[in-house]
């Protein structure tokens, strides 16, 4: 989809898929042969070599992303104490974690990599950014699966409320497009198999959407506490209003009937921002292609905002980028955040048939020119994790 925000914008909104065969290994004996993969990547370009070498790929896209936010935000870290760090992972350094079984498998113990830990753990994200950049406050990880990302950016916020730092880099990173992580999520009958289509295969909504397609990448915002975004005189691109979150105490991988879960976290973060369901004007939906999500999450919708839910236009952006598991999160607030700056809405690409059970306005095949003020994202993880982050426009003494 891009190396950038600015590219990653262009192709949303220009409904392009970022789903190919997979090329990170040879997958021709797995059940589903494609992906969404970060095209054209050299972690070498952004970090010193050996840095880079210590690394997990999830952890380079963590950096980078961090590097490209402070450059955005133009932050310094005169105050390194008052700053600080959460990245946000549902699986952490898998590539690394199955290359060194590998290396048990084949050389013995005594070949295993002494970086191994510290490059597969799923904080060494975190932990690598605040010593790349300096950041001295408050460092961990939020693992919450799919919800990892909107957990880390909303813990982060309350993090700056109560006062325990001024400034939070926070957000997600994956690269679990591994053999392992292909054949797992295979065997739990998660992804999707159309290997003939791949531009076609994550279909969110659609009658024939047949599971998810797995992606990769890092997003990361920078969050400061108004005072003092104000002193230093920082570029306010928008408001994060509030953050819900809940449990479905249901099923480890299924959501729970209803979408229940779902639909309390959407009424949680509504209250704590003190805006009315009708107020909303843009859902970035968790939208992963399952059956059972898209259908659920549906229904928490309709549940939360009644007849208005057919006004609000929806859209799932894991229609081109597939889903970024713990980065999802992080990266579909960034595109809630740049819905509201530019005022065009992403589509929901494939939705040709759509379902009869998901009846509600999609924002189909291509981008919509639409106004909003205040847009709601959704995040729903394997473990019944219900994360809701509500952004908004900012005014000068709104």
């Amino acid at each position: 989809m891009g190396l950038n925000v600015t590219s990653m914008w262009e192709s949303l909104i220009n409904g392009r898929s970022g789903v190919e065969r997979i090329t990170l290994f040879d997958p021709e004996l797995f059940e589903t042969k494609i992906a969404a993969e970060v095209k054209g990547f050299n972690a070498a370009d952004y970090l010193d070599h050996k840095k880079a070498r210590h690394m997990d790929r999830y952890a380079h896209f963590a950096v980078v992303a961090s590097l490209e936010a402070v450059e955005q935000a133009r932050l310094s870290f005169d105050d390194a104490e008052e700053i600080g760090v959460i990245i946000g992972s549902g699986i952490g350094g898998l590539g690394t974690l199955s290359a060194q079984f590998g290396v048990l498998a084949e050389r013995g113990p005594r070949k295993v990599s002494p970086f191994l830990i510290p490059m597969m753990i799923t904080d060494a994200a975190s932990g690598q950014v605040s010593i790349l950049l300096g950041a001295k406050g408050v460092n961990f990880c939020a693992t919450s699966a799919c919800s990892s990302g909107a957990d880390a950016i909303g813990e982060a916020c309350e993090i700056i409320k109560r006062g325990d730092a001024q400034v939070m880099l926070a957000g997600g990173a994956e690269a679990a497009i591994t053999p392992i992580g292909i054949a797992a999520f295979n065997a739990a009958g998660a992804l999707s198999t159309r290997n003939d289509e791949p531009q076609k295969a994550s279909r969110p909504f659609d009658v024939q959407r047949d599971g998810f397609v797995m992606g990769e990448g890092g997003a990361v915002l920078v969050l400061e506490s108004l005072s003092h975004a104000r002193v230093r005189g920082a570029s306010i691109l928008a408001e994060v209003l509030s953050y819900g979150a809940t449990s479905d105490a249901y099923h480890i991988t299924q959501p729970a009937a209803g979408g229940e879960g779902g639909a309390k976290a959407m009424q949680i973060a509504l209250k704590k921002a003190g805006i009315r369901p009708d107020e909303t004007d843009y859902i970035n939906a968790h939208g992963t292609s399952t059956p059972l999500n898209d259908k659920s999450e549906t229904m928490a919708i309709k549940t939360v905002f009644g007849q208005h839910a057919y006004r609000i236009p929806i859209s799932s952006t894991k229609s081109m980028m597939g889903h970024l598991i713990g980065a999802a999160g992080a990266i579909e607030a960034i595109i809630c955040v740049l819905v509201i700056q530019h005022g065009v809405i992403p589509p929901t690409i494939n939705l040709t048939n759509p379902d009869p059970e998901c009846d509600l306005d999609y924002v189909p095949h291509v981008s919509r020119q639409q106004k909003v003020t205040a847009a709601l994202s959704n995040s729903f993880g394997f473990g019944g994790h219900n994360s809701v982050l509500i952004l908004r426009e900012y005014s000068e003494g709104g």
